[in-house]
């Protein structure tokens, strides 16, 4: 089989294993809600309120129904692009909840994957390159101290230091709210102050999106920098780099044109994982300094028990996470002509 051929059938293969993916998150997200402690109505409507009024609100939300008759039809909800409504909040639509606030965490995970991918290449590829050196003990040092530290302590730490005691950055929110915020085109105030045309609403957003994405990247950038560390040793011991060597061709050069882009081919490959860890660090992140994201939404719809908008947000986040996977998987076999398939 030619490779063109064996790359349209895994393609088409990652495609349909897609909806079985989503229908598992579907599955888990259901069973797992319902497993929890709490009832609903107790939170709607309070602890102290007749058992008869709790009673008729679960039968309004289909909550006495039997869990089988409840799982089917929210799958019938979900095939019908219907995600609910939030209990909570009086009624709004959860695609409205997801356009109200998913920008503010797009904004937030975009900035914060550059971050992460600009220093943990950076650091993996000094760390390979000066071999034995502290330049290789510090970039072990911090690949290990990055990933292993909690991001909610981290980031009320860093909150501590460079917010209250020195002042350099805001302390919470997108945007001051004693002035008036970009005017909504795509719900990203640094493009939409930029498509406004003032400079002053954009470094503001950037001023307060800095310390966020700031700590959930640099956290998050100790897995690429272990990762370009490792194989970018191993590409530097190579037969090629050797010969490129022997032909006189610099270092720098070697580094740069031949053994960097083979070792960076792997994280094509962990962009997708890391996504996944992205959204659950957007969670704690947003939550620490109090970003209006729909992380933080999510947050406060756990707490209050409000089913349907806890659902639908994590059936999006996993319809995402999904699709960055199966882009990620495509991404991969285009760029890397060894694999098999």
């Amino acid at each position: 089989m030619s490779r063109s051929k064996a790359l349209q059938y895994y393609i088409v293969s990652r495609l349909l294993l897609a909806p079985l993916q989503l229908l598992t998150i579907i599955t888990i997200v259901f069973l797992l809600l319902r497993a929890t402690p709490g009832d609903p109505a107790d939170a709607i409507l309070g602890g102290r309120a007749p058992e008869a009024a709790k009673e008729e609100l679960r039968k309004q939300l289909g909550l006495n129904l039997p869990l089988w008759l409840q799982y089917l039809n929210y799958l019938g909800s979900i095939l019908r692009f219907d995600l609910g409504t939030s209990l909570m909040s009086r009624g709004q639509n959860v695609w409205d909840i997801i356009g109200q606030y998913f920008p503010a965490t797009v904004e937030l995970a975009v900035c914060s994957m550059a971050v992460a991918l600009i220093v943990g290449i950076a650091v993996g590829t000094l760390s390979a390159s000066r071999p034995g050196t502290y330049f290789d003990v510090g970039g072990r040092l911090f690949g290990i101290i990055t990933y292993a530290l909690p991001m909610f302590w981290a980031g009320m730490l860093l909150q501590l230091i460079f917010s209250v005691q020195l002042g350099w950055f805001p302390n919470s929110n997108r945007f001051p709210p004693n002035l008036p915020a970009p005017t909504l085109v795509t719900g990203l105030y640094t493009i939409d102050s930029l498509l406004g045309g003032n400079f002053t609403q954009f470094f503001t957003s950037l001023h307060h999106l800095a310390l966020p994405s700031l700590t959930l990247g640099i956290l998050l950038s100790g897995i690429f920098e272990r990762i370009v560390r490792v194989n970018l040793k191993q590409t530097l011991q190579a037969d090629y780099v050797e010969a490129a060597r022997a032909r006189g061709i610099g270092e720098n050069k070697i580094l740069a044109s031949h053994a960097l882009k083979n070792a960076l081919i792997p994280v094509i490959t962990v962009l997708g994982l890391t996504f996944a860890s992205l959204l659950g660090g957007a969670i704690l992140t947003e939550v620490t300094f109090s970003w209006p994201g729909l992380a933080n939404r999510l947050y406060q719809a756990i707490a209050d028990r409000d089913y349907p908008t806890v659902q639908g947000v994590l059936v999006f986040f996993g319809a995402i996470v999904v699709s960055a996977s199966i882009l990620i998987d495509i991404l991969n076999a285009y760029v890397d002509p060894r694999i098999r398939y």
